[in-house]
This record gives structure tokens, C-alpha cells and sequence, in this order.
């Protein structure tokens, strides 16, 4: 099986234990990046997610890196065999793992994610335990409605860790909206600092019509579908109203599942 290295992401955006929490935000905002690596003199000290910078509120924005970044439950070497690393992260329930040159050094040298390790797998034609989605088992499905307030859904998917949440409206998906939509929003502090009187409803922030697959759809072709459109999680249904020009999306459905990246994967391992 191949190396880390052969899939890594090397020399990562990176920032510095002193760098402002602020401006670890604007990074994530602007860039879309859902992890960055936190160093000393190239060493690695940390590592800062979007669930961390969701957690930054007015009364914490005077915080630097070090103060928001947690440490990495998996580390990679480069010469560390990529089915291990993989076996590793999705026991760890984690979807990174920062590269470095050696335990010793700690120097960092790269990072690999969950869609890194799915993409060489599909591309290397390794099949899938399951050929559909439909044969997979799905857990309960925690949603939202398209009326809720943004700061009971950042609550939601705090305390669930889910990173994104299928839209409801009158019991039929509408839309998906996720942790990067949040922090795009620039409604951030919200989480914690939100107040009646300026509440955000989710349906200013979510993201519709949402790409979805049906529980016919091959395993393989959810995994592309997922890589293709960077998405962490695609909605599994039935009865889908399509948009015509975006064959793909749908303007409602019934739900029935959910399929997230690390599930993929889960197939290709098992």
C-alpha cells in the first residue's frame, strides 16, 4: 500500500502559536480551510478546527492560537503506510492527521485528511464492502428547520459534533448548512453571544438546493459526488424534485439518510 507522503498535502498554510484568534478566523473565512496547523520554528505545537473557531466570542477574541488550538489525535510520518493512517484517524473519530519529519524533530512537512486518503483509494479502484449506498446502515439523522435560529443549530452541532446538518421544511429537505457556512456568515460570535433581537434564521445562511444521492446510488459515486463537490456529507433520499439544469441537486426530497466522507471510507477499509 502506499506512503503518506504519496497523498499528503505538503507545506500547509500554517500560523504561529501568537497569532491573533482573529486572524485565525479571517483565514478560515476567507479560505474555506478546515484545519491549519499551529507551529513553533516549523515545529509543530497544535493543531485549530472549525468547531475551535466557532467557539471564539467577543469575550474571547483577544485570544491568540495557542489559547484556541487543541493537539492532534493522529500524527503521520511520510513513510507511514496509508491504509494504517487511515485505520488510525477513523478510529480516533477524526478526518486529519498533521505530517511530520519524525516523533523526534516534530517538524511539520505536511497534512493528509480523510478526502486525501478516499480519493487515492476510488482512483486506485479498490472496491468498496458495500456496492450501494441503500446496503450501508444509516444513523439517525439530527436536522434542523429552514425557520430555526443560527445560534440553536451552532448549539446543536456543538454538542452533537456533527459538522453539518440537513434543512427541513415542512418534513421534506430543502437545504444543508454546515460549519463553514456559519463562519462565512460572519455570524461567529453568534454561538455564544446572540441575542433576540438580532437572531439569524438558518435559511439566511444555508446552502440550497443540496446535492443528494439515492439509496441506489453506487458507494463509489457517492465518494466522487462527496470529492467532486468538497463536501463533507451528502444527504441520502427519496422521491427528489431535481433542478433541471443541476441534475445532481434537488429541490426537496424526503430524507432518509445521511452519508458522510468518513462512512465512505469506513467501506473501503472494511
Amino acid at each position: 500500500m502506499s506512503p503518506v507522503e504519496e497523498v499528503m498535502t505538503p507545506d500547509p498554510v500554517t500560523v504561529s502559536v501568537d497569532t491573533p484568534a482573529t486572524s485565525v478566523r479571517s483565514l478560515f473565512r476567507e479560505e474555506g480551510f478546515r484545519t491549519i496547523p499551529v507551529i513553533s520554528d516549523n515545529r509543530l505545537e497544535g493543531i485549530i478546527t472549525r468547531p475551535d473557531i466557532l467557539q471564539i466570542s467577543s469575550t474571547k477574541s483577544n485570544l491568540d492560537a495557542q489559547g484556541i488550538m487543541q493537539q492532534p489525535r493522529v500524527i503521520a510520518t511520510p513513510d507511514m503506510e496509508l491504509i494504517s493512517l487511515a485505520r488510525e484517524i477513523m478510529k480516533a473519530e477524526t478526518v486529519y492527521a498533521p505530517v511530520v519529519e519524525s516523533s523526534d524533530s516534530m517538524r511539520l512537512v505536511g497534512i493528509v485528511t480523510v478526502a486525501d486518503i478516499l480519493q487515492k483509494f476510488i482512483y486506485d479502484g479498490i472496491k468498496p464492502v458495500h456496492e450501494i449506498l441503500g446496503e450501508m446502515n444509516f444513523s439517525p439523522v439530527i436536522t434542523c428547520n429552514y425557520d430555526d435560529l443560527l445560534s440553536h443549530v451552532w448549539k446543536r452541532m456543538d454538542e452533537s459534533g456533527c459538522s453539518g446538518l440537513p434543512v427541513m421544511k415542512n418534513e421534506k429537505l430543502i437545504g444543508i448548512i454546515t460549519r463553514m457556512d456559519i463562519i462565512r456568515s460572519g455570524q461567529v460570535r453568534m454561538g455564544v453571544d446572540s441575542n433576540t433581537r438580532d437572531a439569524i434564521l438558518v435559511e439566511k445562511v444555508m446552502k440550497t438546493p443540496p446535492v443528494v444521492a439515492t439509496p441506489q446510488t453506487p458507494v463509489r459515486e457517492a465518494g466522487e459526488i462527496i470529492l467532486e463537490y468538497e463536501i463533507g456529507r451528502i444527504p441520502v433520499v427519496e422521491n427528489p424534485v431535481y433542478v433541471k439544469r443541476e441534475p445532481r441537486r434537488a429541490k426537496k426530497a424526503d430524507l432518509v439518510g445521511i452519508v458522510s466522507r468518513e462512512d465512505i471510507l469506513w467501506s473501503y477499509l472494511n
